[in-house]
């Protein structure tokens, strides 16, 4: 799961402070790398392994001037996470263009071994971009003449849809324009904002509305499944619908990824997670189980933490103090640096763990490192029982389409039951949120009538092309990056 922004402002002005307040807003999206890509009469770029802070300096701004940019914050599901990996990418020749992505093309290894391979081209990377970028550009090249047409950058989505499998959402710029599109089933986010001022319109298209937010855009709409959009010289937005599969976003965005403060496809994440935290309150009431006070284990969980304590008439406590300089462990590159970093990222306050039956809650159990981490923190601070919670349901399969679950050993729930599961975590007893209740509980926050990918729960894919190559290529580049 990546974060990106890309930016069209007015002639002679420069969009990169707008695109540095934008990664900024979506760091947590990913910590491994950043980078911008700029044009004014040629492409410049600044990219590095690192948070958006440690990458830029003012020197990089002096350089990376024009109306044109788009920028990228990276963690690695392909590849080793090496700098050569690190996003946007930009071709000069044959045809200009710098483009990033969020999402993950299943077909990556099946394409560098025919498409690309077939043609003798040696991909520079191990990014999955690399393929979307050179298939896009392939196609934009056979063009008939410049300048580059709202009919030229369909021909190019197209090619890319009919090639590339998997689920991505794309941004780019060109000499000539801004382009955006959603893969075909639509479950990667994309935001189209604008805004005005006296030189003229700017235009933005972002992973969350949050990013638009920060740097002064309105939200004007999600792109569709399947919908490109291209804004050329004219500086007038053209939405084209290419694909024609049914719309399945990511139910994980709403349980941990996207910032509370997003709306994602006409549903606000917070919404989302307030009536989580209220069912699972409810799940809990029906155990019969008895506790004294619920501790969200930091960030994401908070939010649901507090409506859960309020349907149980239960307070709601801050029992872990997060050091907010340690990265999320979640979409730390391999299992020994979450493991390293969970301690130094949450230190308890112990009174409020003391002769109390805790319930201590998170967005997810994937692993079990950190959960298992709070439970023995929880009793070596004095809680007599220990009660895990989760208000998503149980993670039980790889996701090949951008999170970093993609090697069927990496789930504690799989092949274990919620007492088993307790067990190993060490637990008093482990509560998961169904996945009808989570279904629902997104749908009352907003857009009703979503459908969602759900494939790390019920192991469905709804883009029905995964092959047992597939899950073989991506497990083994897993394990190659986490063992590396």
């Amino acid at each position: 799961m990546c974060g990106f922004i890309s930016i069209f402002g007015p002639a002679g002005a420069d969009a990169i402070h707008d695109v540095l307040n934008g990664l900024l807003a979506i760091q947590h999206r990913g910590q491994d790398a950043a980078g911008v890509v700029a044009f004014k009469d040629r492409f410049q770029a600044k990219k590095g392994l690192g948070l958006v802070r440690e990458v830029f300096q003012d020197k990089h701004l002096q350089r990376l001037r024009g109306p044109l940019a788009v920028g990228h914050v990276r963690y690695p599901t392909v590849g080793l996470g090496e700098d050569t990996d690190v996003q946007p990418f930009w071709l000069d020749y044959p045809v200009g263009t710098a483009m990033a992505h969020n999402g993950n093309v299943t077909n990556f290894h099946e394409l560098k071994r025919t498409y690309f391979g077939q043609r003798n081209i040696h991909l520079g990377s191990n990014c999955d971009l690399e393929v979307v970028l050179y298939v896009f550009a392939d196609a934009l090249m056979r063009r008939a003449a410049d300048p580059i047409t709202v009919g030229d950058v369909e021909t190019a989505v197209h090619e890319v849809f009919t090639r590339v499998k998997g689920a991505y959402s794309v941004v780019g710029i060109t000499s000539q324009g801004l382009y955006a599109f959603r893969d075909p089933y639509g479950i990667k986010p994309i935001i189209f904002g604008r805004k005005a001022t006296p030189a003229g319109a700017w235009y933005a298209v972002a992973s969350e509305s949050v990013v638009l937010d920060v740097a002064g855009y309105e939200v004007v709409r999600n792109l569709r499944a399947g919908e490109m959009l291209w804004i050329g010289e004219d500086h007038v937005p053209h939405f084209v619908q290419v694909g024609d599969r049914p719309h399945r976003p990511c139910i994980f965005e709403f349980i941990y990824f996207a910032r509370p403060d997003t709306f994602l496809d006409g549903t606000s994440v917070y919404e989302a997670r307030m009536e989580l935290g209220r069912r699972l309150g409810r799940a809990f009431r029906r155990t019969g189980l008895s506790a004294d006070v619920v501790i969200p284990v930091p960030e994401s969980a908070r939010t649901a933490a507090q409506t859960m304590a309020e349907e149980l008439g239960l307070p709601c406590r801050e029992g872990f103090v997060k050091n907010r300089y340690v990265g999320r462990t979640f979409i730390m590159p391999n299992d020994k640096a979450r493991r390293d970093s969970i301690r130094a990222k949450l230190n308890p306050i112990r009174a409020e763990f003391e002769g109390k039956d805790v319930i201590v809650l998170d967005d997810s159990i994937v692993r079990g490192n950190t959960s298992r981490q709070m439970v023995k923190i929880a009793r070596q601070m004095g809680a007599r029982k220990v009660y895990l919670a989760s208000y998503s349901p149980p993670l039980m399969y790889p996701c090949l389409y951008g999170i970093d679950m993609s090697t069927k050993r990496e789930f504690v729930a799989r092949g274990r039951t919620s007492e088993q599961i307790a067990a190993e975590l060490g637990a008093d007893s482990v509560l998961y949120q169904t996945i009808d209740e989570m279904v629902d509980a997104v749908r009352t926050a907003g857009n009703r009538e979503l459908e969602f990918c759900k494939a790390c729960f019920e192991g469905l894919y709804p883009t029905g092309d995964v092959t047992e190559q597939m899950l073989k290529d991506i497990e083994l580049d897993r394990i190659a990056a986490t063992e590396g």
